[in-house]
Order: C-alpha cells, then structure tokens, then sequence
C-alpha cells in the first residue's frame, strides 16, 4: 500500500498439519504442487547421518546446521565450512554450486567487490548441502564427478533419505532440476507441511509410519538447526534466523527459492491451548515474491493467527511482518500488509 493505494497484490497457499497429516489451517489449495527447492535440506541430510557420517568425521551441530542451510555467504559460514573440510580431507575446489550471484548477504559482498574479490563457490548458499554430496562420496569412496548428476550414488543415496521423510518411494518421486545444478522435488503443499511436522516432533509419529526409522536423525538435524540459526540463514535480514531467534526451540524455519516456506513447529503452550502437538506448516507465494515483502509478511501472520507467535515474539518481527519501504530521507513511502485469515479445519471437520 502506498498513499492508501494498492500497488500490487501478492496471493498464495498456506497448509498446517499435524504429525499425522491432518490439515488444521488453510487457506488457498494445500494440494498446490511446489517444488521443495532448499526447503528440502533437512530431509536429504538424513542420508549422511544414516550413513554415519557424525562418527565418521566427527560432525558436530554447527556443521549439520549448515549442511541444512541456505547461508548468507559470511564469514562464519565460510570458516565452519572450511573447517569441516580441513577436518575430512575434502577439498572445496570440489564444489560445483556454482558461485553466480553469490553471497546473498550484502555487506559481505560489498567487501569482496571493494577488495577486488571474486565471490568462490564456498560462498555459495547451497554450498553447505552441496558438501553432503562430497562428504557422502568421502565415506563412501566414490568418485565426486558429477555428484550433482541424477544418477550419481551421491544423489540416489539423498533421494533415498527424501522419499523417506515424505512417506514415498524414490520411484515415486518427481523431479527437476535446482538453480545449483542438483535434483529437486516436488510434493503437494500439504505433503511439505506433513514433512515439517515430521521434522517438528519426530517421535510424535506411529511406530508403524514408514517414516519411523529416520526419527533419530531428524531429531539431530531439528536440534541442531534450533541451536544455529545464524547458520541455517544469516545474521542480517534473513526471516529464517530472526523467527527462530524469537521463538527459541519452537519453531524450525526453512525457506526456498520461489517463495516457499517449510515451518516445523515443536510442540508447547500456543495461543489458548495449553499444550499443542508438533505441527508443519508450508506457505508458498504464489509469484515468487522477487521482493520478499510477501513471505516475509504471510509467514509472520500465519505464525501468529496460529498461536506461535505473540507479545514481544510477535514485536521482535515487526519488520517481516509489515515490510515498509522508506525513501532516500528515510520516510516510510510503503508498506505490505497481511491480509488473509486462516481457516480452523480442525475445529470445523470431525475426526475421521
């Protein structure tokens, strides 16, 4: 809104489930297919955990954090990452995520272009899921040419350790291809926000869910993404870090390319209720949001229409929540504004 005048209009969808699968809000079409894009780097880490890959170098959280990330491209993601290198014997001239555009954090990359420095690959936001695929080829003893291939084993083992999470098969799954030359996949809304539950309260599940086996890792992958999230994003002007910083252990936050958001909400007091069960939630704009205004803002609203978010939480978000846009005086020219309401399914359909 600018002047009282609507600018533009962002639209998109917005599932929350329970560990089950149970749709509790919605708005929009929950059966939307999205590409999972990095919203898929928790899951496809359980491949390196299962391959015992902590044991085996010695993993500590930060490093699985950001292995699940999509960093800024600061220095501390640069020296965590390199030190994991130094540590395992890998070498980060291996990585082939390119480094084009590359680092998202603007005064990071401000010092490169003053320094005459070249932005390398390492910078790179998906150079952390990217080192999964070397490490996996480290224990594993297979050639790193073309990891980021299809068939490579690399590929097939995180493809593997996916399918697992959504409850599927790899046969199943439907591929393309991401900005960082790797496979990505794509799942209805509510299959993102069921994997996010999941990844909420991994013991919430039945021990008959095919998914039970992997429990475990994501438990460690969920604890430690809740113990960095400097290191799942950035320390400047990324969502992901500032909600999970406002909201200590409650809620994961990963979001993707094209506007997309997957949200693990533990379990714990919201809202009115007491003692709420692990949820997910998934939240896609539905024109990628090239300026962020509207996932930051529907998240932010979604998250406090649920009961996560409150008070000061709700107050430390206050400029996701309502992006402004301010002129060269530094008066507020515009700003975005939620404008949807959730709607409660699980108080209007019965169990079943």
């Amino acid at each position: 809104m600018r002047a009282g005048i609507e600018e533009s209009v962002h639209r998109g969808d917005i599932v929350e489930v329970d560990a089950a699968g149970r749709i509790l809000r919605a708005i929009g079409d929950p059966d939307h297919v999205v590409n999972l894009r990095s919203c898929v780097k928790p899951f496809g880490l359980a491949a390196l955990l299962e391959a015992g890959g902590i044991k085996a170098f010695e993993l500590e959280a930060p490093e699985l954090a950001i292995m699940a990330s999509s960093h800024s491209g600061e220095d501390l993601h640069v020296r965590t990452l390199q030190g994991m290198y130094r540590r395992t014997g890998v070498s980060q001239a291996l990585l082939a995520c390119g480094s084009d555009g590359m680092p998202l954090d603007a005064l990071t990359a401000a010092r490169l272009a003053r320094d005459g420095e070249k932005a390398s690959p390492v910078r790179h936001m998906c150079s952390g899921q990217h080192s999964v695929f070397l490490l996996l080829c480290r224990l594993r003893g297979w050639d790193t040419d073309g990891y980021w291939l299809e068939e490579h084993p690399a590929q097939v083992a995180y493809r593997a350790a996916v399918a697992r999470a959504f409850g599927t098969t790899p046969a199943k799954l439907r591929l393309g291809i991401d900005g960082c030359g790797i496979p990505t996949y794509a799942f209805p809304l509510r299959e993102v926000a069921r994997a996010y539950a999941f990844l909420a309260g991994p013991d919430a599940i039945a021990a008959s869910d095919a998914r039970a086996g992997l429990a475990g890792a994501m438990t460690i992958i969920r604890d430690a993404m809740l113990a960095h999230p400097e290191l799942v994003a950035g320390s400047r002007d990324r969502l992901d870090t500032s909600l999970m910083k406002a909201v200590p252990g409650r809620v994961v936050s990963k979001g993707g390319m094209e506007a997309l958001r997957g949200l693990a909400i533990t379990s714990g007091t919201r809202g009115t209720s007491k003692d709420s069960g692990p949820t997910g939630m998934a939240i896609k704009i539905e024109d990628g949001d090239g300026h962020d205004r509207a996932t930051w803002s529907a998240t932010v609203e979604a998250l406090q229409q649920a009961g996560v978010l409150a008070g000061q939480s709700l107050r430390v978000l206050g400029r996701y929540h309502r992006p402004m846009e301010t002129d060269p005086h530094g008066r507020v020219s515009a700003e975005a504004i939620p404008s949807f309401e959730l709607a409660p399914l699980h108080e209007l359909v019965p169990r079943g």
